[in-house]
């Protein structure tokens, strides 16, 4: 049995999104920057840094987001990441280790301060849904005397367009809920 997968173009040009009718995770995304980290906490993602070129692999709900580096070319690494998901996939291996879901779970439901709760929910109902359809995800870093701090992952790390939807948009609707915020950073 065949997986389904559409291939999308992201605003960052070194990143390709893979949409996929299956569910990866059951909410937020995965960043994986090194071989190590995706060895340690995913079967898929240590997989897909097999092919030639793959610098960077996020998964999300239902998609795959990869960022090419100097290696490799975009045909070879869009064949054999293409590949990789419908066998992988399609054999419905495991995505994530279930320890490392577990801990993901755990982590969701932990709290902070008011300020802190309050921007995690405007991130996780209004910001990362849309910057998921680019193949991308924004989490809470740290919040420190007004500064808030955010994980651009996916497609809007290194995207060149990310420092306008950070300041432009993200940072505009965090402050407008919360005026107690004085800037918004990537880290």
């Amino acid at each position: 049995m065949s997986v389904n997968i559409q291939l999308e173009w992201t605003p960052n040009p070194s990143t390709l999104k893979y949409v996929v009718d299956t569910q990866l995770l059951p909410r937020g995304a995965m960043n994986f920057t090194t071989r190590e980290l995706a060895t340690e906490r995913s079967p898929l993602a240590s997989r897909l840094f097999d092919i030639k070129g793959v610098l960077a692999v996020m998964l999300g709900t239902n998609f795959v987001t990869v960022t090419k580096g100097d290696e490799g070319e975009w045909d070879e690494l869009n064949d054999g990441v293409m590949l990789t998901l419908d066998q992988h996939l399609s054999a419905n291996e495991v995505v994530v280790k279930p320890e490392v879901l577990a801990e993901m779970a755990a982590k969701a439901i932990t709290g902070g301060s008011d300020m802190e709760v309050r921007i995690r929910e405007i991130l996780d109902n209004e910001i990362r849904p849309a910057v998921a359809q680019d193949g991308g995800d924004i989490t809470l870093d740290r919040v420190e005397n007004g500064s808030v701090y955010l994980h651009m992952q996916g497609s809007c790390a290194g995207c060149p367009s990310s420092t306008a939807t950070l300041r432009m948009g993200i940072e505009t609707r965090l402050r407008e809920a919360i005026p107690e915020i004085v800037e918004v950073v990537a880290v």
